[in-house]
């Protein structure tokens, strides 16, 4: 029982701790500008660890790489300690195993970094019929300008209606469920077997 909770507690908060690397990442990445409230959200939240990455990590070419390699840390940690909580042999299970714990790691970044473009596309389509002028539609429109843009040069309107948030949600959902997470899954039952 304590240690369901205990899963349940570092899911959340390495998860939402990674998320947020990412978000900043991301929000760098597209140019969202960091006057808005969210934005110097996730930067007061992820300050305390990316401040000294930086020292450590230099940029590259206008990309911080400090904040990237935070969240794989961050997703390192958390699947190495639900491997440890749920009684995996970590220390006599040999060299092989931290190559798919790392390798784990990985697509857990890319399904959450693609998760985050998800629910962004989504939010701000549903924002768009509902409240297109909240506070929060200029990060989302700046996250989400560079696929969505991408896709509107290659589908057209149809009677005026951008079908590219669709055609991105659509292609997301799909790449998680039929690569993304299969591969993840099998990836863990290498390390059971």
């Amino acid at each position: 029982m304590l240690n369901n909770a205990i899963i349940f507690l570092l899911q959340a908060l390495l998860g939402l701790l990674t998320i947020a690397f990412l978000l900043r990442f991301y929000f760098q990445l597209t140019k969202v500008s960091f006057h808005n409230q969210a934005a110097q959200m996730i930067v007061s939240l992820t300050n305390f660890a990316v401040k000294p990455m930086r020292r450590i990590v230099p940029s590259l070419r206008k990309l911080d790489l400090s904040t990237l390699i935070l969240a794989y840390v961050t997703q390192l940690i958390l699947t190495v300690s639900l491997l440890w909580l749920k009684g995996f042999p970590l220390l006599i299970a040999g060299n092989q195993v931290w190559l798919v714990i790392s390798g784990v790691s990985l697509i857990g970044i890319v399904s959450l970094s693609l998760s985050i473009f998800l629910y962004a596309v989504l939010i701000q389509a549903i924002l768009s019929w509902v409240n297109p002028h909240t506070p929060i539609a200029p990060l989302l429109n700046s996250l989400t300008y560079p696929i969505l843009n991408f896709l509107r040069k290659t589908i057209p309107p149809v009677a005026n209606f951008d079908l590219s948030p669709l055609v991105f949600i659509l292609a997301a959902q799909l790449l998680l469920t039929t690569v993304l997470i299969p591969l993840e899954n099998n990836l863990l039952l290498t390390l059971i077997s």
